[in-house]
C-alpha cells in the first residue's frame, strides 16, 4: 500500500474500525446495450463485510442498481497504444474481472484516481480473504475484525486469531506498490461535491430503470434528509422489480422530458453529434437521438447533398401539410375567442341574477319594517362587495395574461439558450478551422522566406519529430513500467491467495485422515470390549478386556495440550483443555468427575457442531446489523427476538456494550469524563474500608477460568479496579460477596470501564434496594416470590418438594445473587446474561423455573428429602441444550409479566421488614441481658465475631 493512502490502516489482515476512512467515490460504469451503451457515473461504495463494491446512481440514493464481488475478482487495465493520445488526455479505464466470467469495464476520472482504486481495492481483497481463512468461515457473512470482542476472551480465542502473513509476499506487495493518494473525487467528501461531467449525454438505462424509480420514489417520501446516504448504507436487502409495459413509457417519457430541459440550459456543453457547416437546421432545436442515429446513417451511407431527400414530390407534400396547419391553427385561435365571449357573457349574467337576488331580499326586508337607514347603508356595503368582486375578477384575468406573458417569456429564453448553444458551436468549429488554415499559412510562409530557411527546414522538422517521438515513447515506457509493476503484484496476490486455498485444504484433508484412524481403533477397541463382555471368564488374571477398559479411560481423559507441537497441526480440535471463555473443561483432581465433564463437554462440543449447520441466526444477526449501519441500534421486537436466541461470540462485546449504556444513560450524562477514572484514583489513594476484603476474594472468584487463576493473570488487576472503584462511588454497600463474579462475567466481553457500568446496571438499576447490603433484603424478597412463581407455574414440583420438606431456596438464592454463575455450563450462563442484560431481573425468574421445569420428572422420581436435595447441587450442571431450555423459559412459562413480580415482592417486602425488626429487636434483648447477666457475659455473637 502507498504510504499515507486513505485505505491504510495497518498491515494486511487488518481492517479499519468503525471510525475509519471509507471507500467511496464516482466513477464512471460502461453498460447499457446497442447504441445507449456507453459510461455512466455513478457513486460506488466498498462494504468491507462482504467485500462487495455497490454503485448508486449518486450519492444520497437509498438502493443500489447492483454490486460487484471484490472478494473473488482479480483486476487490469491497459496502456494506451502507440500512436493514440496522451495518458492524460482520455480518463483511463480499468477492468473488475468476477466469477463466472462477468467482466466490470470502469473508468476513473484521472490516472491518480484510478491507481488508488485498483491498489485500494487489491488491499481490501487481501484483507477479506485473509480474515475469512483466519476465522475459518465458510460463509460470506463473516464479521470484521472490528466487530470482533473487546473483552479477555478476544485475546485467546483460537478461532478469531489471524493468521501470519507471509513476510516475504507482504514485503514484495510493499515493493511493487506505486505512491499515489486521491482526489477530490474519492472518499466521503467527494459526496457533497457535483459528480464530474461525462462526454456523453445520453445517460439513461433501461436496464436499470425500476431501481431509479423506487430512489426517485423514495426520495419524494423522505425529503432531502441529509443522514440518509449510502457513503454508509450496503445492506443486501434490496431486490430488482420487473416493470410493466405502462410503467416503462411513463418512465422513458418522463426521463427524455428532463433530458431536454437539462439539454436546454446547458448553453456551452459540447455537442453531442457532429456539426454540419453545410446544414443549418430550420429550427434551433438539438437533435433527438432518433434523429443523430438517422443523420449519422445519411452520412455514413451516401455522400450526395443533405437536402436532396426533400426534393420533387416531397416539397409539395410539405406546403400541403403547412397550409392544412395554418388552417387549423386560424380556426382554433377563433374558438379560443369565442370561448373567451361567452365566458364575460355567462359572468354578466351571474351578476344580474345576483343583483335581482338582493333587490328582491330587501323589498322583503323593507315590508317587514326594517329601518331605511339600515337598508341604505347595507345597500352602500353590497355596492362595495360588487365593486370589489369586479376588480378582483380583473386583477384575476390581469394575473391570467401575466402568467401567460411569463411562459411565452421563458418559451423564448429557451429557444435563445438553444439558438446561443448552436452558435457558440459554430464559432469554436470556425475557430478550430481558422487556427488550422493560419498553421497551414506559417508553415507556407516559412517554407518560402529564403534558401537558406528552405535548406534547413527539412532538417529542423526531422528533428522536432524525432524529439516529439521519443517523448511520447518515453511516457508510453514509464506507462507500460507501471502496468506491468501493478500486474507482477496481481499476479503476486492471486498466487498467495491460491496457495493459501490449497494449504487450506491439505489441512482438511490431513485432518479427515487423522480422525478416520482415530476412529478405526476406537471401533476396534470396542468391538474387543463388546467381545470380551458377551462370553466373561470368571478369573483373577489380567484379562485383555481390563487393559482395554484402562487403555480406554486413560485416552477419554486426555485432555488437548500443546506438549506435542509436531502433531498439532493432525489433531482433530474436539475438546481442548479450556473453552472459548476461558474455563477449564476437565477437572484436574477427582477422576471420576473428570470423566463425567469430559462426556459433558463432548456433549457441548456435538450439540454446537449441529448448531452451526444452522446458519439461519448468524444470517439474521448479519442482516439486523447490517441495517443499523447508518442509524443507531433501538429497542424492537426483532432485536428482543434475537437476543433470546443468543448472540453470537463475535458481535456479543459490542451488543453488551449498547444494552449497558441503554440502562445507564441517565447515569452516564450526569457524571464528568473521566469519572471511572477519577472514582479509581480515589479507592487507591485514600482509605478504603472494602479493599482488604476484596483482595481476599480476588483468586476466588472464578478459580476454574484461566483469566483469573493466578495473582498475574490479566483479569486480576482489572477485576479490582472495577471492584474499588463501585465501593468509592457506593459507599452503602462497599463491597459483597457475589458482586466479584459478576464483574468477572463482564470483564470477559467488556472492558473495564464498560465493566464498572455493567455492574452499576444491575445493582443500581436491574435490583432492587438492599439486594447487595449486609441484610440481603432484596435477595431474601426475591426467594420468597420465586416460591410463589413456582406454586403457581409448577405447582406438581412445588408440592413435591413440601412433601418432603425440602428447601430449595437454598439453592436458588445463590442463583440470583450471581445471575447462575457457577450454577449452568458456560454456553447456556451467557445466553442467560444475553437477555438479563437487555430484559432485566425477570430473566433470572423466567430461566430459574426453567431449570427447574427442564428436570422435573426426574426429580419427581427421587422420593426423599437427602436425595432430592442432593441432586438439587449438581443437576443444572447435565442441562446442556441452551435451545430446549430458552424454549422453556420464554415459551412454555408464558404469560409472565412484570407487573406480577413487582407487586409480590411490595407484598413479601413489608414481611420480611417485620420478620428483621423483630429480630433485631431479640438481638437487643440477648445484649443488655448479657450485660446485665455475669453468667452470659461471655458468648459473643456471629457479628462480633467475625469483626
Amino acid at each position: 500500500m502507498p504510504a499515507g493512502s486513505e485505505g491504510e490502516d495497518g498491515p494486511a489482515g487488518e481492517q479499519p474500525g468503525p471510525g475509519g476512512p471509507k471507500l467511496c467515490g464516482y466513477l464512471q460504469k460502461l453498460s447499457g446495450k446497442g447504441p445507449l451503451r456507453g459510461f455512466r457515473t455513478r457513486w460506488f461504495v466498498f462494504d468491507p463485510r462482504r467485500c462487495y463494491l455497490y454503485y448508486f446512481k449518486g450519492p444520497q440514493e437509498p438502493l443500489p442498481l447492483g454490486h460487484i464481488d471484490i472478494a473473488s475478482a482479480s483486476f487490469s487495465y491497459h496502456q494506451p497504444e502507440a500512436g493514440a493520445a496522451a495518458p492524460g488526455d482520455e480518463p483511463p479505464a480499468f477492468e473488475v474481472h468476477g466469477p463466472g466470467g462477468a467482466v466490470a469495464v470502469l473508468k476513473a476520472t484521472t490516472r491518480q484516481d484510478m491507481t488508488y482504486w485498483l491498489q485500494e481495492l487489491q488491499q481490501k481483497r487481501w484483507e477479506y480473504c485473509n480474515n475469512l481463512d483466519a476465522a475459518k468461515r465458510d460463509s460470506r457473512t463473516s464479521p470484521t475484525p472490528s466487530d470482533f470482542s473487546k473483552g479477555l476472551v478476544a485475546k485467546d480465542n483460537p478461532d478469531l486469531s489471524i493468521l501470519s502473513q507471509n513476510a516475504s509476499a507482504e514485503r514484495a506487495r510493499n515493493i511493487l506498490a506505486v505512491e499515489t493518494s486521491p482526489t477530490d473525487l474519492v472518499g466521503e467528501q467527494a459526496a457533497s461535491q457535483p459528480a464530474p461531467v461525462q462526454a456523453s449525454a445520453i445517460n439513461f438505462s433501461l436496464k436499470q430503470w425500476s431501481t431509479e424509480l423506487k430512489n426517485s420514489m423514495s426520495s419524494l417520501r423522505k425529503g432531502n434528509n441529509e443522514n440518509r446516504k449510502s457513503i454508509f448504507y450496503t445492506t443486501e436487502e434490496w431486490e430488482l422489480l420487473d416493470p410493466t409495459p405502462k410503467d416503462l413509457e411513463d418512465s422513458m417519457a418522463l426521463e427524455e422530458k428532463r433530458k431536454h430541459l437539462a439539454e436546454g440550459s446547458k448553453g456551452l456543453t459540447s455537442s453531442a453529434f457532429p456539426f454540419d457547416f453545410g446544414r443549418i437546421p430550420h429550427k434551433a432545436r438539438r437533435p433527438l437521438l432518433k434523429d443523430m442515429i438517422g443523420s449519422s446513417k445519411n452520412r455514413t451511407g451516401s455522400d450526395s447533398s443533405p437536402t436532396e431527400w426533400c426534393s420533387g414530390n416531397g416539397n409539395k407534400l410539405v406546403s400541403e401539410l403547412q397550409l392544412k396547419y395554418q388552417n387549423q391553427q386560424e380556426e382554433l385561435e377563433k374558438l379560443k375567442k369565442d370561448l373567451l365571449s361567452q365566458k364575460e357573457l355567462v359572468r354578466l349574467l351571474q351578476q344580474t341574477v345576483r343583483s335581482s337576488q338582493y333587490d328582491k331580499y330587501f323589498a322583503s326586508r323593507l315590508c317587514e319594517g326594517v329601518p331605511k337607514d339600515k337598508l341604505e347603508l347595507l345597500h352602500q356595503k353590497d355596492d362595495q362587495i360588487l365593486g370589489l368582486n369586479n376588480q378582483l375578477e380583473k386583477l384575476n384575468l390581469e394575473k391570467d395574461s401575466l402568467q401567460q406573458e411569463v411562459k411565452n417569456l421563458k418559451c423564448k429564453v429557451g429557444e435563445l439558450n438553444e439558438q446561443l448553444g448552436m452558435l457558440m458551436e459554430t464559432i469554436q468549429a470556425k475557430d478550430e478551422v481558422i487556427m488550422k488554415l493560419s498553421r497551414q499559412l506559417s508553415e507556407c510562409e516559412d517554407s518560402s522566406s529564403s534558401p537558406s530557411g528552405t535548406v534547413n527546414s527539412p532538417t529542423a522538422t526531422s528533428a522536432n519529430k524525432d524529439l516529439q517521438e521519443l517523448d511520447r515513447l518515453k511516457d508510453n515506457l514509464q506507462g507500460y513500467k507501471t502496468q506491468n509493476k501493478f500486474l507482477n503484484k496481481e499476479i503476486l496476490e492471486l498466487s498467495a491467495l491460491r496457495r493459501s486455498a490449497e494449504a487450506r485444504e491439505r489441512e482438511w484433508q490431513a485432518k479427515y485422515t487423522s480422525l478416520e484412524a482415530k476412529l478405526c481403533q476406537i471401533e476396534s477397541k470396542y468391538l474387543i470390549l463388546l467381545q470380551e463382555m458377551k462370553t466373561p471368564v470368571c478369573s483373577e488374571e489380567q484379562s485383555p478386556a481390563r487393559e482395554v477398559i484402562t487403555q480406554l479411560l486413560e485416552d477419554a481423559l486426555k485432555a488437548e495440550t500443546n506438549e506435542q507441537p509436531e502433531q498439532a497441526f493432525f489433531k482433530p480440535h474436539l475438546v481442548s483443555e479450556y473453552d472459548i471463555y476461558g474455563f477449564q473443561t476437565v477437572p484436574e483432581d477427582d477422576e471420576e468427575e473428570k470423566l463425567v465433564a469430559k462426556s459433558r463437554a463432548l456433549d457441548l462440543r456435538s450439540l454446537s457442531l449441529s448448531e452451526n449447520r444452522e446458519i439461519s441466526a448468524g444470517v439474521k444477526w448479519e442482516n439486523y446489523l447490517a441495517s443499523t449501519l447508518n442509524r443507531e441500534m433501538m429497542r424492537s421486537v426483532e432485536l428482543k427476538n434475537l437476543i433470546r436466541s443468543g448472540i453470537p461470540h463475535e458481535h456479543r462485546s459490542k451488543i453488551w456494550k449498547w444494552c449497558v449504556n441503554l440502562h445507564v444513560k441517565k447515569f452516564k450524562d450526569s457524571t464528568v469524563p473521566g469519572y471511572f477514572q477519577t472514582l479509581l484514583q480515589n479507592a487507591l489513594e485514600k482509605q478504603n474500608p472494602a479493599s482488604k476484603q476484596i483482595e481476599l476474594d480476588l483468586l476466588r472468584t472464578l478459580p476454574n477460568n484461566k483469566h483469573y487463576s493466578s495473582p498475574t493473570s490479566e483479569g486480576i488487576q482489572k477485576l479490582r479496579n472495577v471492584l474499588l472503584a463501585f465501593s468509592w462511588r457506593n459507599p452503602d454497600i462497599g463491597y459483597c460477596q457475589g458482586l466479584n463474579r459478576l464483574v468477572a462475567i463482564a470483564l470477559l466481553y467488556l472492558e473495564q470501564e464498560d465493566a464498572f457500568w455493567c455492574l452499576v446496571t444491575i445493582v443500581e438499576v436491574f435490583m432492587p434496594r438492599d439486594y447487595y447490603t449486609k441484610t440481603l433484603l432484596g435477595s431474601q424478597v426475591d426467594q420468597r416470590v420465586f416460591k410463589d412463581l413456582m406454586s403457581e407455574k409448577l405447582p406438581r414440583l412445588h408440592a413435591h418438594f413440601e412433601q418432603y420438606k425440602v428447601d430449595y431456596t437454598l439453592i436458588t438464592f445463590n442463583w440470583f445473587l450471581v445471575v447462575f454463575v457457577d450454577s449452568v455450563v458456560s454456553d447456556i450462563l451467557f445466553k442467560i446474561w444475553d437477555s438479563f442484560l437487555y430484559e432485566g431481573p425477570k430473566v433470572i425468574f423466567r430461566f430459574a423455573l426453567a431449570l427447574f421445569k427442564y428436570q422435573e420428572e426426574e426429580i419427581l422420581k427421587l422420593q426423599d428429602s437427602m436425595s432430592i436435595f442432593k441432586y438439587l447441587r449438581y443437576f443444572t450442571r447435565n442441562i446442556l441444550d441452551a435451545r430446549k431450555l430458552t424454549a422453556i423459559a420464554f415459551g412454555d412459562l408464558n404469560p409472565f409479566p412484570l407487573r406480577q413480580i413487582r407487586n409480590r415482592r411490595t407484598y413479601h417486602l413489608e414481611k420480611v421488614r417485620l420478620e428483621l425488626t423483630e429480630l433485631e429487636a431479640i438481638r437487643e434483648d440477648f445484649l443488655r441481658e448479657r450485660e446485665t447477666c455475669v453468667e452470659k457475659r461471655d458468648l459473643i455473637s456471629d457479628d462480633e465475631e467475625d469483626s
